[in-house]
């Protein structure tokens, strides 16, 4: 079965960066789209970016463009999210998730557990 665990989140100052991480183990990683969901406080889940199982395609919404930046270590199995020039609204359980295409995500799709974003001054 597979596993999926976030980790690198943290309080940040608006304006720093920080890199998420996502271990996957259980399935065959290089084959499998992944994506980055993140859910603030009294919201839903809000999709901030998918990858093919290459690492080639990549899909932001419209909204996520420009500070976010989603990639992949085969080799090590790991997902990651960059988020630069943070902003106190980027505070969220961010997850990580497995399954579809790139560009298409349901929740439905396998989560971890998450890792906490919280941007502050």
């Amino acid at each position: 079965e597979g596993q999926l665990v976030e980790s690198g989140g943290g309080v940040v100052q608006p304006g720093e960066s920080l890199t998420l991480s996502c271990a996957a183990s259980g399935f065959i990683f290089s084959n499998t789209a992944m994506h980055w969901v993140r859910q603030a406080p009294g919201k839903g889940l809000e999709r901030v970016a998918g990858i093919d199982g290459r690492g080639v395609n990549i899909y932001y919404p419209d909204s996520m463009r420009g500070r976010f930046t989603i990639s992949r270590d085969n080799a090590k199995n790991t997902l990651y999210l960059q988020i630069t020039s943070a902003k106190p609204e980027d505070t969220a359980m961010y997850y990580c998730a497995a399954g579809g295409i790139f560009s298409y995500y349901r929740e439905s799709f396998d989560r971890g557990q998450g890792t906490q974003v919280t941007v502050t001054a």
